[in-house]
């Protein structure tokens, strides 16, 4: 297990900086590496050459041989530049926050297409960070041809440019190939009518919880159920479930990756074909973690990402989950119910029929009840009925199936003819 030192610059312009070196630390357990220190210094800059001030590396370097720690673990994402910079002053290996995030998605990803952009993310990540990573480059060489007056290091640096290019291009086109299959399954859940709510948040939230909960109670199959851990980033992989509460009226739910602090830019973009299922829902549950003191913030973060990816005007219903871990002044009486929140806990499963109540109520508010006359050779729409919609109830009659049943707008419209008049 490596063992990391910790160093961030306060410039004064984050949330909560002394929050942000606390979620850097469980960063780096939840990657598998032990924090034995933490350096900080305020700058109202980052310096442009060794991300801190020259009196303060030197304070780093001893600080990590005093700790034996293995590697500088940065708050902030470096440059090129910066990394060498600091490795040469050091003779420490240096990681930033963002070559962290991208190890933990590396090794968390299952799903095919989310190894796939991950690795995007990290050989974007990797392209102009390639001189950091070659120790030495050889400024000496002869021959003749392209690289005539190139060193073996400059050589080997070009031919891993080529290799990290032509792997980016494959990946793109593996990529493009596995969205159109998800595309293909979420059109054919959209031509179901079926209402769409999306689980998001911060990472740890609860939303993989609240997800296993609505599994346990309305599905009994404990193969459906997601991965539920209390880690940062336990859940990558967008998972979808059909879950019907009651009354037949059935809602595909999605537990998406959660959001983070300074997410980096690479994988926002390289996962937002993952979170078009939020994009596409009818409902948003953002899910927060209302017993972290910080948790204003975190919904910050969530909104910005959000609006990001392009689903900042999806209505959202806010989950504050974890209210019974708080006492004294902080402290509500749960469950609790307003215009818009619902204060719960998932993992005590308390709250868990209001909002499911909630929830039926706002994707279901379209709907309507109707009376239809379907022919019998138009069986196929009965049996649609049963599985998409809420029949109240069925007749056979003379003349044909006489139904009453509650429909959205898109079933409406394709059952006009068959309403009856009267």
């Amino acid at each position: 297990m490596d063992q990391v030192l910790l160093v961030g610059v306060n410039t004064g312009q984050e949330r909560n900086f002394e929050h942000s070196m606390e979620e850097l630390a469980l960063l780096a357990d939840a990657c598998g590496m032990k924090p034995v220190g933490s350096v900080t210094q305020n700058m109202p800059y980052i310096h442009k050459a060794l991300y801190v001030g020259t009196g303060k590396l030197d304070e780093i370097k001893e600080q990590a041989q005093w700790l034996s720690a293995d590697m500088l673990l940065f708050n902030d994402s470096l440059t090129p530049s910066q990394i060498r910079n600091i490795k040469d002053e050091t003779g420490i290996a240096v990681m930033d926050r963002t070559a962290l995030i991208l190890e933990i998605f590396a090794s968390r990803a299952k799903s095919r297409e989310a190894m796939l952009q991950v690795e995007v993310a990290r050989l974007q990540y990797m392209l102009p960070r390639l001189v950091g990573l070659h120790e030495a480059l050889s400024r000496q060489g002869g021959g003749s041809g392209a690289m005539s007056n190139k060193g073996a290091g400059e050589k080997k640096l070009e031919l891993d440019r080529r290799k990290i290019e032509n792997r980016l291009t494959e990946l793109r086109k593996e990529l493009r190939q596995v969205e159109t299959e998800r595309d293909t399954q979420q059109k054919k859940r959209e031509r179901s009518a079926i209402p769409r709510v999306a689980l998001v948040g911060y990472t740890n939230a609860g939303k993989s919880t609240i997800m296993n909960a609505m599994v346990e109670e309305y599905v009994g199959d404990e193969e459906k159920k997601v991965l539920e851990q209390d880690m940062l980033f336990a859940t990558l992989d967008t998972s979808v479930r059909s879950i019907t509460p009651k009354e037949n009226k059935t809602i595909l739910l999605s537990d998406t990756v959660g959001f983070i602090d300074k997410l980096p830019h690479g994988l926002v973009k390289a996962f937002r074909s993952t979170l078009s299922e939020a994009v596409s829902a009818q409902l948003i549950l953002h899910v927060v973690d209302f017993s972290d003191p910080h948790y204003r913030e975190q919904m910050e973060v969530t909104k910005e990402t959000l609006k990001e990816i392009g689903a900042a005007d999806v209505p959202v219903f806010y989950v504050f989950n974890k209210a019974d871990l708080l006492s004294g002044e902080d402290a509500v009486a749960i469950p609790k119910i307003t215009e818009q929140a619902i204060y719960m806990s998932a993992k005590q499963r308390i709250g868990m029929d209001g909002l499911v109540d909630e929830i039926l109520k706002r994707v279901y508010s379209g709907h309507r009840e109707c009376r239809l006359l379907l022919p019998y050779e138009r069986g196929d729409l009965f049996s649609y009925l049963k599985e998409h919609a809420n029949v109240i109830d069925s007749n056979y009659e003379a003349d044909g199936i006489h139904v009453t049943a509650e429909c959205g707008e898109a079933d409406l419209g394709r059952l006009a003819q068959f309403v009856k008049k009267d």
